[in-house]
């Protein structure tokens, strides 16, 4: 799997990307849309910073209610810093931004393991208003702790992530989260996330309106499996997504033998190692409880047994 379209929506917001100078079109609303902002990858016409002030000529930023950044510049060599300057340098005049996406960005332009990113924890702390914040790309990425009173929902989507971004979040003040989607990704890309280091995000004891929770795209998603069997905050959760990794039997079957999961009304098994018994138990332990079960895009391990997440490089 790759990731080879653009963000279509966000925030409940069609995206619409501004165009490059001289073909920005007929521009919509200020607050109707998400707008999407990127310069080429090689040999652009402006930097990211004179994308900016170009479009902040042209549109109300007092009126931006979301921002998708895509690539600025050379995303495979240069971290987003001219981004962040930009946005926090114009904080006052965004205080109506709820969403923020960093690094809308397709295979063609960059792969996923290859997105330079940075410490993304100013812009959260420049917009203490903001409601829900996505970053695509692992490398060099950080997320000390922080508390943000507002923030709803926060997506981490990586090949491959460090361990020191997930405790990052799992030891930030965050309660207002309802929704948490992490990407843990492929020891080949630098993942090294263990059980042990999501205990925070299991225990229940943090995040009281959280009900979405995604830990997937993972290696150690059996392992996972097995540990959300007696995890405290599966009985608060309405879905659950375990896609997109390495889940085997082993793990499906320590899922079913723990705790209730028929309260959910979603769970995401998309891109599994489950063989046809397994996912019948699953439906027949789910399905009349009219639970939501996706078990989509059935793999296979290769001659060596190997079995492999959905996105890595």
């Amino acid at each position: 799997m790759t990731i080879s379209r653009h963000l279509e929506r966000f925030h409940g917001l069609p995206v619409h990307d501004f165009g490059e100078p001289g073909e920005e079109g007929e521009l919509p609303g200020a607050a109707d849309v998400a707008w999407r902002l990127a310069v080429e990858e090689w040999e652009s016409e402006e930097s990211w910073p004179e994308l900016f002030a170009r479009f902040a000529a042209a549109v109300d930023l007092t009126r931006v209610r979301a921002l998708v950044i895509g690539t600025w510049g050379e995303s495979y060599e240069n971290s987003p810093e001219p981004v962040r300057e930009a946005l926090v340098k114009e904080r006052e005049r965004l205080g109506g931004l709820r969403a923020l996406f960093l690094g809308d960005i397709t295979f063609e332009e960059c792969e996923i393991s290859w997105i330079v990113q940075e410490d993304v924890t100013p812009l959260l702390t420049a917009f203490p208003a903001l409601e829900e914040f996505g970053v695509r790309g692992g490398t060099s990425l950080a997320f000390p702790a922080l508390a943000h009173p507002a923030l709803r929902r926060l997506t981490i989507e990586t090949g491959g992530v460090d361990a020191a971004v997930i405790r990052g979040v799992a030891a930030s003040d965050l309660p207002a989260l309802e929704h948490l989607d992490l990407w843990l990704g492929s020891s080949w890309y630098e993942a090294n996330t263990t059980v042990e280091d999501l205990a925070p995000f299991l225990d229940g004891g943090r995040w009281p309106r959280l009900t979405h929770l995604a830990l997937h795209n993972s290696e150690i998603q059996d392992d996972i499996a097995a540990a959300l069997a007696t995890a405290p905050v599966v009985a608060r959760l309405r879905s659950l997504d375990l896609s997109m990794g390495t889940l085997s039997d082993t793990g499906a079957a320590a899922l079913l033998a723990g705790q209730p999961l028929t309260h959910l009304t979603r769970l995401d098994l998309h891109h599994h190692y489950l063989t046809e018994e397994m996912q019948e138990r699953v439906r027949a332990a789910l399905a009349p409880a009219g639970v939501e079960v996706d078990l989509s895009e059935p793999e296979t391990a290769d001659e060596d047994g190997d079995r492999y997440v959905a996105v890595a490089e």
